[in-house]
């Protein structure tokens, strides 16, 4: 025993360091029973044009240990759910979660949008007792999009508990169901959605006037590096027709941070880098809406790149970690 604790030891020290370097992924989902009995008594099931995935804890800590993910950013799936009950459920069985799982999970508390007032008190209740690492905000809640007036209330609460914010794109309202079905909302519209809700804010200037809010915008931003520099240069019109204020785009855009999940590649980064600094990029997996080991040669792909492509090598450790680190404290 004497002459294998040295052995042991070594052993300990690589697992712990193996550990410390792990990826943290920052766009997971947590489907929880729930969840789906409260959409399924509202005959909301497929309410984004596609059913949920099946997701137990388990199989999300089998990926992420096959993968050598060390810690996922957990957040509620689309639809947004009706009930407030039902919101309060979700957050207390994520928070339980990553009680149970310590170190494996984080979680961003969903809000019971678009009651304002009962999201506020979600918002502290998630924040403040169950110790939400976040919250996450939908592009919209039934028409209600980020960037309204009636959520700057909200929105004050977030920036005195200088919240990170995680958006995630759902269902349009109104939405063509023809068009829905034929190009599904997750190949095309939900670009369109997150690229909204943020032009919408960007355009009152929110995230300017709640400086302390960190907001994460997914799949690689969207079309935000495409759409903000036409923003940026149609703004003085709209100002001379009183159609917008001042708008402080600095400001702005050094509130958004951006995960990789979805259709990551050396020219995505590239472009998503015309807009924002390299520490502002994070890895997300979208688990589990797609298969374990599609994901795993992502995450593989994503890796060789990251080592391989001489002006994005330096990033390599704050994309797959240090900058969620540094995000989430």
């Amino acid at each position: 025993m004497k002459n294998l604790l040295p052995l042991l030891l070594l052993t300990m020290m690589v697992v712990t360091k193996t550990f410390a370097q792990g990826v943290m992924d920052v766009h997971s989902h947590i489907i929880t029973p729930e969840f789906l009995s409260a959409l399924e008594s509202e005959g909301r099931l497929t309410d984004e044009g596609f059913p949920l995935p099946k997701y137990n804890v388990a199989s999300h800590l089998k990926w992420m240990d096959e993968a050598g993910v060390q810690t996922s950013v957990l957040t509620l799936a689309a639809p947004q759910p009706s009930s407030a009950e039902t919101v309060r459920k979700a957050n207390e069985a994520a928070a339980l979660t990553k009680k149970e799982h310590p170190g494996r999970f984080l979680f961003c508390a969903a809000l019971p949008l678009p009651d304002v007032a009962k999201a506020i008190e979600e918002a502290k209740y998630a924040l403040d007792t169950l110790k939400a690492d976040g919250i996450k905000l939908a592009t919209n809640v039934g028409g209600q999009y980020l960037g309204e007036p009636e959520l700057d209330t909200l929105f004050a609460v977030l920036n005195e508990r200088q919240a990170v914010v995680i958006l995630h794109p759902h269902r349009p309202e109104p939405v063509n169901r023809q068009v829905m079905q034929q190009t599904p909302l997750a190949m095309q519209e939900y670009l369109s959605e997150t690229t909204r809700a943020v032009a919408n804010m960007i355009s009152r200037n929110v995230l300017a006037r709640y400086p302390n809010i960190k907001v994460v915008v997914p799949h690689c931003g969207a079309y935000l590096p495409l759409a903000i520099p036409r923003m940026k240069s149609l703004t003085p019109v709209m100002q001379a027709n009183n159609m917008v204020g001042e708008i402080d785009y600095e400001a702005n855009l050094r509130a958004l941070y951006y995960d990789l999940a979805g259709a990551h590649s050396p020219e995505v980064i590239r472009m998503l880098l015309t807009i924002t600094t390299p520490d502002h990029l994070l890895y997300g997996s979208d688990y589990p809406y797609v298969a374990p080991q599609v994901l795993m040669q992502s995450l593989a792909r994503m890796k060789q790149y990251l080592t391989n492509e001489s002006d994005l090598a330096p990033y390599k450790d704050m994309i797959l970690f240090q900058n969620a680190k540094q995000l989430f404290k």
